[in-house]
Protein backbone atom coordinates (compact mmCIF):
# COMPACT_ATOMS: atom_id res chain seq x y z
CA UNK A 1 0.00 0.00 0.00
CA UNK A 2 1.47 3.36 -1.12
CA UNK A 3 1.70 6.14 1.29
CA UNK A 4 0.19 9.64 -0.02
CA UNK A 5 2.55 12.48 0.72
CA UNK A 6 2.19 16.31 -0.13
CA UNK A 7 4.77 17.43 -2.32
CA UNK A 8 5.97 20.45 -4.78
CA UNK A 9 5.91 18.86 -7.87
CA UNK A 10 8.36 20.62 -11.32
CA UNK A 11 6.91 20.61 -14.39
CA UNK A 12 9.10 19.05 -16.76
CA UNK A 13 7.34 19.02 -20.31
CA UNK A 14 3.62 19.97 -20.98
CA UNK A 15 2.73 19.75 -24.61
CA UNK A 16 -1.08 19.77 -26.55
CA UNK A 17 -1.53 16.14 -27.86
CA UNK A 18 -5.47 16.44 -29.28
CA UNK A 19 -8.02 19.03 -28.88
CA UNK A 20 -8.40 19.90 -25.14
CA UNK A 21 -6.03 17.34 -24.43
CA UNK A 22 -2.80 17.78 -22.81
CA UNK A 23 0.02 15.48 -21.37
CA UNK A 24 1.99 17.01 -18.45
CA UNK A 25 5.46 15.42 -16.97
CA UNK A 26 5.70 16.38 -13.30
CA UNK A 27 9.22 15.43 -11.83
CA UNK A 28 8.70 14.23 -8.20
CA UNK A 29 10.86 13.29 -5.31
CA UNK A 30 9.00 10.58 -3.90
CA UNK A 31 5.57 9.94 -4.93
CA UNK A 32 6.80 8.40 -8.64
CA UNK A 33 8.57 5.73 -6.27
CA UNK A 34 5.00 4.90 -4.64
CA UNK A 35 2.93 5.06 -7.54
CA UNK A 36 0.97 2.28 -9.02
CA UNK A 37 -1.53 1.86 -11.97
CA UNK A 38 -5.21 3.24 -11.79
CA UNK A 39 -4.13 5.46 -8.99
CA UNK A 40 -4.39 9.60 -9.39
CA UNK A 41 -3.19 12.68 -7.48
CA UNK A 42 -4.80 15.67 -6.52
CA UNK A 43 -3.25 18.77 -8.18
CA UNK A 44 -4.09 22.37 -6.56
CA UNK A 45 -3.70 25.29 -8.85
CA UNK A 46 -1.67 28.30 -8.54
CA UNK A 47 -4.75 30.30 -8.06
CA UNK A 48 -5.64 31.14 -4.34
CA UNK A 49 -9.33 31.40 -5.09
CA UNK A 50 -9.42 27.55 -6.11
CA UNK A 51 -8.95 25.89 -3.14
CA UNK A 52 -9.55 22.14 -3.72
CA UNK A 53 -7.35 20.10 -5.98
CA UNK A 54 -8.13 18.60 -9.12
CA UNK A 55 -8.28 14.71 -9.07
CA UNK A 56 -5.92 13.78 -12.39
CA UNK A 57 -5.11 10.00 -13.61
CA UNK A 58 -1.90 8.93 -13.00
CA UNK A 59 -1.02 8.24 -16.97
CA UNK A 60 2.54 6.96 -16.54
CA UNK A 61 4.94 6.15 -14.40
CA UNK A 62 9.13 6.64 -14.59
CA UNK A 63 10.39 5.46 -11.18
CA UNK A 64 13.88 5.68 -12.46
CA UNK A 65 13.98 9.57 -13.30
CA UNK A 66 11.31 10.43 -10.55
CA UNK A 67 8.57 11.53 -12.71
CA UNK A 68 4.69 10.80 -13.22
CA UNK A 69 3.08 11.90 -16.80
CA UNK A 70 -0.84 13.15 -16.06
CA UNK A 71 -2.71 13.28 -19.79
CA UNK A 72 -5.87 15.32 -18.56
CA UNK A 73 -8.67 17.35 -20.59
CA UNK A 74 -9.34 21.14 -20.21
CA UNK A 75 -12.85 20.83 -18.84
CA UNK A 76 -14.15 24.32 -19.47
CA UNK A 77 -13.01 28.48 -19.25
CA UNK A 78 -11.49 29.84 -15.81
CA UNK A 79 -11.27 26.30 -14.35
CA UNK A 80 -8.14 24.81 -12.93
CA UNK A 81 -7.41 22.50 -15.69
CA UNK A 82 -7.59 25.11 -18.07
CA UNK A 83 -4.77 26.79 -15.21
CA UNK A 84 -2.64 23.83 -15.53
CA UNK A 85 -3.00 24.08 -19.50
CA UNK A 86 -1.07 27.43 -19.71
CA UNK A 87 1.71 26.28 -17.41
CA UNK A 88 5.27 26.17 -18.32
CA UNK A 89 8.48 23.59 -17.86
CA UNK A 90 10.28 24.75 -14.45
CA UNK A 91 6.80 25.74 -12.92
CA UNK A 92 6.47 24.03 -9.39
CA UNK A 93 2.42 22.57 -8.59
CA UNK A 94 1.55 21.41 -5.36
CA UNK A 95 0.14 18.17 -5.57
CA UNK A 96 -0.76 15.22 -3.41
CA UNK A 97 -0.72 11.83 -4.20
CA UNK A 98 -0.52 8.76 -4.94
CA UNK A 99 -4.25 8.37 -3.87
CA UNK A 100 -6.60 5.27 -4.24
CA UNK A 101 -6.81 1.87 -4.86
CA UNK A 102 -4.83 0.63 -8.22
CA UNK A 103 -5.75 -1.85 -10.41
CA UNK A 104 -4.98 -5.71 -9.16
CA UNK A 105 -2.44 -6.76 -12.11
CA UNK A 106 -1.75 -9.72 -10.00
CA UNK A 107 -5.33 -11.07 -10.37
CA UNK A 108 -4.90 -10.60 -13.96
CA UNK A 109 -1.50 -12.16 -14.44
CA UNK A 110 -0.86 -15.10 -17.32
CA UNK A 111 -4.41 -14.66 -18.35
CA UNK A 112 -6.37 -12.97 -21.51
CA UNK A 113 -7.07 -9.32 -20.02
CA UNK A 114 -9.22 -6.60 -22.09
CA UNK A 115 -7.90 -3.51 -20.80
CA UNK A 116 -10.53 -0.74 -21.59
CA UNK A 117 -10.89 3.44 -21.60
CA UNK A 118 -13.08 5.43 -22.84
CA UNK A 119 -12.17 8.76 -23.51
CA UNK A 120 -10.48 11.00 -20.39
CA UNK A 121 -10.75 7.62 -19.05
CA UNK A 122 -7.66 6.15 -21.56
CA UNK A 123 -4.31 7.61 -19.98
CA UNK A 124 -4.81 5.50 -16.83
CA UNK A 125 -4.40 1.75 -19.00
CA UNK A 126 -1.24 3.08 -20.57
CA UNK A 127 0.67 2.14 -16.89
CA UNK A 128 -1.30 -0.78 -16.59
CA UNK A 129 -0.71 -2.34 -20.09
CA UNK A 130 2.68 -1.37 -19.37
CA UNK A 131 3.05 -3.50 -16.20
CA UNK A 132 0.63 -5.65 -16.62
CA UNK A 133 2.12 -9.50 -17.77
CA UNK A 134 -0.88 -11.02 -19.67
CA UNK A 135 -2.41 -11.32 -22.98
CA UNK A 136 -3.74 -7.90 -23.31
CA UNK A 137 -6.49 -6.33 -25.56
CA UNK A 138 -6.47 -2.62 -25.70
CA UNK A 139 -9.50 -1.83 -26.25
CA UNK A 140 -10.27 2.38 -26.31
CA UNK A 141 -13.52 4.37 -27.57
CA UNK A 142 -13.03 8.19 -28.81
CA UNK A 143 -15.09 10.73 -29.60
CA UNK A 144 -13.93 11.51 -32.41
CA UNK A 145 -9.74 12.51 -32.20
CA UNK A 146 -6.93 9.89 -31.08
CA UNK A 147 -4.43 10.06 -28.59
CA UNK A 148 -2.11 8.09 -27.14
CA UNK A 149 -2.84 5.14 -29.85
CA UNK A 150 1.10 5.07 -30.51
CA UNK A 151 2.09 4.45 -26.83
CA UNK A 152 -0.88 2.06 -26.11
CA UNK A 153 -0.03 -0.26 -29.18
CA UNK A 154 3.32 -0.56 -28.37
CA UNK A 155 2.30 -2.58 -25.03
CA UNK A 156 -0.48 -4.97 -26.52
CA UNK A 157 -2.86 -5.41 -29.07
CA UNK A 158 -4.97 -2.18 -30.21
CA UNK A 159 -8.47 -1.95 -31.24
CA UNK A 160 -10.05 1.36 -31.35
CA UNK A 161 -13.82 2.51 -31.87
CA UNK A 162 -14.70 5.80 -32.60
CA UNK A 163 -17.91 7.60 -32.13
CA UNK A 164 -17.84 9.00 -35.68
CA UNK A 165 -15.91 6.44 -37.54
CA UNK A 166 -13.47 7.91 -38.80
CA UNK A 167 -11.18 5.32 -37.24
CA UNK A 168 -11.40 1.59 -36.41
CA UNK A 169 -14.87 0.50 -35.26
CA UNK A 170 -17.64 3.18 -36.04
CA UNK A 171 -19.45 2.95 -32.23
CA UNK A 172 -18.26 2.23 -29.27
CA UNK A 173 -15.88 -0.15 -27.12
CA UNK A 174 -18.54 -2.92 -26.93
CA UNK A 175 -18.30 -2.43 -30.76
CA UNK A 176 -15.48 -2.97 -31.36
CA UNK A 177 -15.39 -6.30 -29.20
CA UNK A 178 -18.33 -7.51 -31.14
CA UNK A 179 -16.45 -6.73 -34.56
CA UNK A 180 -13.45 -8.30 -33.45
CA UNK A 181 -14.89 -11.53 -32.14
CA UNK A 182 -12.70 -10.69 -28.74
CA UNK A 183 -12.38 -12.65 -25.85
CA UNK A 184 -11.14 -12.91 -21.64
CA UNK A 185 -11.00 -13.87 -18.89
CA UNK A 186 -10.75 -10.65 -17.09
CA UNK A 187 -11.70 -6.89 -17.55
CA UNK A 188 -10.14 -4.00 -16.21
CA UNK A 189 -11.32 -0.53 -17.78
CA UNK A 190 -11.76 2.82 -16.50
CA UNK A 191 -14.08 5.78 -18.56
CA UNK A 192 -17.77 7.11 -18.38
CA UNK A 193 -20.58 5.33 -16.62
CA UNK A 194 -22.61 4.73 -19.85
CA UNK A 195 -19.53 2.73 -21.05
CA UNK A 196 -19.05 1.35 -17.37
CA UNK A 197 -22.56 -0.03 -17.06
CA UNK A 198 -22.16 -1.74 -20.83
CA UNK A 199 -19.14 -3.39 -19.70
CA UNK A 200 -20.57 -4.49 -16.31
CA UNK A 201 -23.05 -6.06 -18.29
CA UNK A 202 -21.09 -7.95 -20.27
CA UNK A 203 -18.58 -9.28 -17.93
CA UNK A 204 -21.76 -10.40 -15.99
CA UNK A 205 -23.18 -12.02 -18.91
CA UNK A 206 -19.64 -13.80 -19.78
CA UNK A 207 -19.43 -14.38 -15.96
CA UNK A 208 -15.71 -12.97 -15.86
CA UNK A 209 -13.92 -10.69 -13.06
CA UNK A 210 -14.43 -6.94 -13.92
CA UNK A 211 -12.40 -3.85 -12.04
CA UNK A 212 -13.79 -0.56 -12.97
CA UNK A 213 -11.90 2.94 -12.03
CA UNK A 214 -14.57 5.35 -11.67
CA UNK A 215 -14.63 8.70 -13.04
CA UNK A 216 -16.46 10.94 -10.07
CA UNK A 217 -15.81 14.55 -9.09
CA UNK A 218 -13.57 14.17 -6.23
CA UNK A 219 -13.25 17.16 -3.71
CA UNK A 220 -11.02 15.89 -0.93
CA UNK A 221 -9.38 13.22 -2.37
CA UNK A 222 -8.55 11.35 0.86
CA UNK A 223 -12.25 9.98 1.46
CA UNK A 224 -12.99 12.96 4.51
CA UNK A 225 -15.83 14.78 2.42
CA UNK A 226 -17.92 12.44 1.32
CA UNK A 227 -18.13 14.35 -1.88
CA UNK A 228 -17.69 11.55 -4.23
CA UNK A 229 -19.76 8.76 -2.79
CA UNK A 230 -20.77 5.81 -5.21
CA UNK A 231 -23.68 3.43 -4.53
CA UNK A 232 -22.73 0.19 -3.39
CA UNK A 233 -24.01 -3.26 -2.50
CA UNK A 234 -22.09 -3.07 0.67
CA UNK A 235 -22.62 -1.00 3.54
CA UNK A 236 -19.94 1.34 3.98
CA UNK A 237 -18.30 1.25 7.43
CA UNK A 238 -17.43 5.03 7.25
CA UNK A 239 -20.85 6.42 6.37
CA UNK A 240 -22.92 3.30 7.58
CA UNK A 241 -25.20 3.14 4.64
CA UNK A 242 -24.68 1.70 0.58
CA UNK A 243 -22.06 4.02 -0.26
CA UNK A 244 -18.03 3.62 -1.18
CA UNK A 245 -15.75 6.96 -1.34
CA UNK A 246 -14.39 6.74 -5.32
CA UNK A 247 -11.24 8.42 -3.76
CA UNK A 248 -10.99 6.51 -0.58
CA UNK A 249 -12.48 3.23 -1.67
CA UNK A 250 -11.67 3.20 -5.15
CA UNK A 251 -11.24 4.77 -7.98
CA UNK A 252 -11.01 1.01 -8.37
CA UNK A 253 -13.54 -1.33 -7.33
CA UNK A 254 -14.41 -4.92 -8.84
CA UNK A 255 -18.05 -4.13 -10.64
CA UNK A 256 -19.79 -6.17 -8.74
CA UNK A 257 -19.72 -3.97 -5.69
CA UNK A 258 -20.71 -1.15 -7.19
CA UNK A 259 -23.91 0.12 -8.85
CA UNK A 260 -23.76 2.12 -11.96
Amino acid sequence: MSTKKKETCTIVSQEQIAGGIYSMWLQTQTIAKEAAPGQFLSVYTRDAGKILPRPISICEIDRERGRIRLVYRVTGKNTGTEQFSKLHPGIGLEVLGPLGNGFPLKEAEGKRVFLMGGGIGIPPMLQTAKELKADKKIIVGYRDELFLTEELSENGELFAATEDGSFGTHGNVMDAVRENALEADVIMACGPAPMLRAIKAYALEKQIPCWISMEERMACGIGACLGCVCKSTEIDEHSHVHNKRVCKDGPVFLSTEVEL
